[in-house]
């Protein structure tokens, strides 16, 4: 006997919490734009007057597709809203092309995420005209702006320095909690394992780099040799520089579960606490710049550092269990 077709994806006027979203994301982003114009320099303020008709037809879109009528943002929204306006009114160009090209990819993911479930039916034709509109409009002007601002390659990398330094440096910590009586002891042992995890991850990010800048001229004397027109050679990021940055964004990061001990903490809680807020901000900033889900890679991060506190704690205390260790 044949098995039952799976049934189809409610449309959309079985499912309003959808459809509230997608209005509520639009204004949300309509809002931003209007915002970021006010504050934002000549050229990016170029940007957005292209922007800002494309997020208006999309608000007014969905609008009419669903039938909600929403003037006002949620609380959780407005929040963000804020939040990002801070951190662009702070860092300027830089943040602002990176709040750009992070509002621009959590979009796509999420219309396609829509469009795969819903895909044949009213609402998956609707999705599909809007993400045509997404690619042909906003992902030009964005990427195009993109050759005029820093990388934004280079603030994930410090961003995953951080949050390695800061998840590593805090399960050496917890093992060293486990496995020595001495506060003091563990705070030598902590910044011995820091400094020897940055020497290390600058070295491994500049050797990286290196590769990469020879295998891009290697390419390019190809290209040269071969008499193809787009043979320019692209300017790459500096190995020494990368090395650098790594490194110093992992001591960084090594310092947080450090410092409580250093300022005369004599358990492993208060850094646990110091650096589990730490993690939470990081990973919200990573998921943003990444366009991944917030909560997701939160909850992810939190529970690497807990499998990494509580296997590094229980190996400290049978290292002191099975060798005596006292210091």
């Amino acid at each position: 006997m044949p098995e039952p077709a799976p049934e189809p994806a409610p449309e959309p006027s079985t499912d309003p919490r959808l459809g509230r979203r997608l209005v509520l994301d639009e204004l949300f982003d309509l809002s931003l734009y209007r915002a970021l114009h006010r504050i934002a320099p000549a050229p990016q303020r170029a940007i957005l007057d292209q922007l800002i008709p494309i997020e208006t037809r999309h608000h007014k879109f969905w609008q009419e597709f669903f039938g909600l009528d929403l003037p006002r943002l949620d609380w959780g929204r407005r929040l963000k809203l804020w939040l990002m306006l801070a951190v662009a009114r702070v860092f300027g160009a830089p943040a602002i092309h990176l709040i750009l090209e992070a509002i621009e990819v959590f979009g796509v993911r999420k219309y396609l995420t829509v469009w795969r479930q819903y895909e044949g039916g009213p609402l998956g034709a609707a999705v599909r005209e809007v993400l045509e509109d997404e690619f042909r409009h906003e992902d030009t002007v964005v990427t195009a702006e993109s050759a005029r601002q820093i990388s934004p390659g280079r603030v994930r990398d410090i961003f995953l320095g951080l949050n390695d330094g800061l998840v590593e440096i805090l399960g050496a910590v917890s093992g060293f909690f486990g496995a020595f009586a001495s506060a003091t002891t563990v705070l030598v042992a902590g910044l011995m394992v820091g400094v020897a995890g940055a020497l290390s991850m600058g070295a491994g990010a500049f050797l990286a780099a290196s590769s990469e800048a020879e295998v891009r001229s290697t390419d390019v004397r190809r290209r040269r040799f071969l008499g193809e027109a787009e043979a320019a050679e692209e300017a790459g990021d500096s190995p020494l520089g990368s090395g650098i940055r790594v490194g110093l964004s992992y001591v960084v990061g090594a310092v947080v579960p450090v410092l409580p001990v250093a300022f005369g903490a004599r358990t492993l809680w208060p850094s646990l606490l110091v650096a589990g807020a730490v993690i939470v901000l990081v990973s919200a900033i990573l998921a943003f710049l990444s366009g991944m889900d917030v909560k997701r890679r939160i909850l992810l991060n939190l529970g690497i550092m807990a499998a990494a506190v509580a296997i590094s704690y229980g190996i400290g205390v049978a290292a002191s269990a099975i060798w005596g260790i006292s210091v």
